[in-house]
């Protein structure tokens, strides 16, 4: 029975064996458009206003003339181009989504909407990848619009996708890779309706979705290398989810059914899939010549006594460029006396403790008095200060209640936090944490459906009231998050706390 009205309960006792997935509605339907389109309107208005004399603004600086060298250099529509600008020094990121901004640049040009169109179309779509897990997850239409409203109005993401950066792209195919493997574990657990003649269990047959999640980590990994914490996250999950799976089944033996049956198909998607996708990634690298250190074997770049030389010229450059990146993301440092005015540490982002100042312009005139028109990375308040909170309810509700339902939102959560804390001395900044944003919203809506299904009418006017919170949060905080030039009276008083100046 699908379960759409908002008075549908947000949780269903898992069945034994069989887990049912939500059948897509009319209603289902009618929100995503509507939301959608609020996305492309909120995240494309006033796109190309913030600049600077027609140049990047904040760390766009780095990847804008990075994609407009791909532009350049494009060899081919199957090979692209490389980011080859020698004043930029080494380019420490994958190259994918430079790949992907150039796709604005040569449409719109070396313009502000040429770097920043096609991450405000990803983050439009992350929009309604981020409601059809919620939707799947609770099986409820209300749930999925409820995460809907919450990511339109949360300012890490709005900022994310306004911006010629890349990590909206890193955020969007983790997401998706979550989403993939939610709909490759429903499907799974709703085909493992018999335990078969063997003690292992029955065969599923290939788990197309589980592949495409494997596709989608790649492309995380070929944005930023923080894509390996979640293949490993995801991997060990996936085997934990694998065994309970066949254990609801009642077979006989789960552990040694999901090692024989699933183990190697799991590492084949999730870690040999995603590899090679990455290492694809670098195609252009390899077909140009003069990409940066793809001679370094031969033009004395590579110590003479390393082992690099052992392999064909073209890859010991490519394993020589790594190991020069590795380097210098290991060099930035806290200890190492590398400070930022916007440097913060990962249990500052549990509450949005530090926003990042992306763009400023003092000294103008309006309505008679000085103004300010400043651009924050900047969490919406009633969303991110329920960080902790919404994080413990889903542990406790996973561990100790067994509502296995959470088991991959709050896994792909941990991923995007638990190496950042383990490395903490590392350099970092707030927009790290835009991963995490997905899975905090996916929390606040299935609370929210909780406590509409407990509290039914009670629970219509708390939901209501928090929804409508954060919507007057997002249109109180609007002039830092589209820049809008205000008096500077008004801006001291959105500045609640000095650190966030």
């Amino acid at each position: 029975m699908s379960i759409s009205t908002p008075y549908s309960p947000t949780f269903a006792a898992p069945p034994k064996p069989r887990l049912r997935r939500h059948h897509w509605s009319r209603t289902d339907t009618i929100t995503s458009v509507v939301i959608f389109c609020w996305a492309l309107i909120t995240r494309f208005v006033g796109l190309s206003t913030a600049h600077v004399h027609n140049t990047p603004v904040f760390d766009e600086k780095h990847y804008a003339p990075q994609a407009w060298d791909i532009v350049n250099s494009w060899i081919n529509p199957l090979l692209g181009g490389i980011e080859s600008n020698p004043g930029y020094g080494l380019v420490v990121h994958p190259p994918l989504a430079k790949q992907l901004q150039a796709l604005g640049e040569m449409i719109f040009g070396y313009t502000p909407l040429g770097w920043r169109f096609v991450a405000a179309l990803f983050g439009a779509v992350l929009v309604v990848l981020i409601m059809d897990i919620a939707r799947q997850l609770s099986r409820s239409t209300f749930v999925a619009s409820a995460a809907g409203i919450l990511a339109l109005f949360d300012g890490v993401l709005l900022i994310t996708s306004r911006y010629g950066m890349l990590d909206i792209f890193q955020t969007f195919f983790i997401t998706a890779a979550c989403w993939a493997l939610v709909r490759d574990w429903l499907q799974v657990s709703s085909l493992m309706t018999n335990t078969g003649t063997s003690r292992l269990g029955p065969r599923v047959g290939y788990r197309w979705w589980r592949f495409t999640a494997g596709i989608f980590l790649g492309l995380a990994l070929s944005v930023k290398w923080s894509g390996l914490y979640y293949m490993a996250f995801f991997g060990v999950v996936c085997v934990i989810l694998d065994i309970r799976t066949r254990h609801r089944a009642g077979v006989a033996s789960p552990i040694y059914g999901a090692l024989v049956r699933d183990a190697f198909k799991a590492f084949t998607h999730l870690v040999i899939v995603p590899v090679l996708i990455y290492v694809y990634s670098w195609r252009a690298w390899f077909a140009t010549e003069t990409a940066v250190y793809r001679h370094a074997a031969v033009d004395g770049t590579i110590d003479s006594n390393s082992l690099l030389h052992l392999l064909p010229e073209s890859v010991a450059g490519w394993f020589y460029y790594h190991s020069s990146v590795l380097k210098f993301h290991a060099s930035l440092t806290t200890s190492a006396g590398h400070d930022h005015p916007f440097d913060s540490k990962p249990w500052e982002w549990l509450i949005g403790g530090k926003p990042i100042l992306y763009y400023s312009a003092n000294d103008l005139h309006c309505l008679g008095t000085s103004c300010t028109r400043m651009i924050y990375l900047f969490g919406t308040p009633a969303l991110w200060w329920l960080t902790v909170p919404l994080l413990a309810w889903a542990l406790w509700r996973w561990l100790i209640q067994h509502e296995w339902t959470l088991a991959l939102p709050v896994t792909c959560f941990l991923a995007g936090i638990v190496p950042w804390m383990i490395g903490y001395d590392r350099q970092m900044y707030f927009f790290y944490a835009a991963p995490l944003a997905p899975m905090l919203i996916v929390f606040a809506a299935l609370l929210l459906g909780t406590i509409l299904n407990r509290y039914k009418n009670k629970g219509i006017w708390i939901v209501c009231g928090y929804l409508g919170l954060v919507v007057a949060q997002f249109v109180y905080f609007s002039p830092i998050l589209y820049g809008y030039s205000v008096p500077t009276t008004v801006y001291n008083s959105l500045m609640w706390f000095d650190y966030w100046r």
